[in-house]
């Protein structure tokens, strides 16, 4: 059975206070994780649900891993292999962005065999709307600080 992940990030500012949010879904069991951090960036915080998620699977799995960040998706998909190729360094020549949260995911990666869907955001789809209000709920306590 394929465990179905629906992730998401929110920033308040970018840079600012973020969260992420993630939902696992296998069979009928339903599990949520959620966090944040006090000054971060929308990328991060998208790339740090699926991080979370990934590594909250105790075992390799199948996976349906639904994103509204073509971020995450594209890097994975298609970005990763000449980042890795060239030392994590773009095609110009500079360091990649957030490239130890990069190296994470590709460590986590690894153990699960995935499938990557990318849905647009803000559009609907009940498992990406909860991650989405995840998200928010893992920023709501770093938000309240900085005031």
């Amino acid at each position: 059975m394929t465990v179905v992940i629906h992730t998401d990030g929110a920033c308040s500012g970018n840079p600012g206070p973020g969260g992420w949010g993630a939902v696992l879904a296998h069979g009928e069991t339903i599990k949520e994780l959620k966090g944040g951090e006090a000054h971060t960036t929308n990328n991060r915080m998208e790339l740090t649900a699926a991080i979370e998620a990934l590594n909250a699977l105790k075992r390799p799995c199948k996976v349906a891993l639904h994103t509204d960040s073509q971020y995450v998706k594209n890097g994975l998909t298609t970005w990763i292999k000449g980042w890795k190729r060239n030392g994590w360094r773009t095609a110009d020549k500079k360091p990649v962005k957030n490239a130890e949260l990069w190296q994470a995911l590709d460590e986590a990666v690894s153990r699960h065999e995935i499938v990557w869907h990318w849905v647009k955001g803000h559009n609907g789809d009940e498992m990406n709307e909860r991650a989405d209000q995840l998200a928010n709920e893992g920023m709501a306590p770093f938000k309240q600080k900085r005031s």
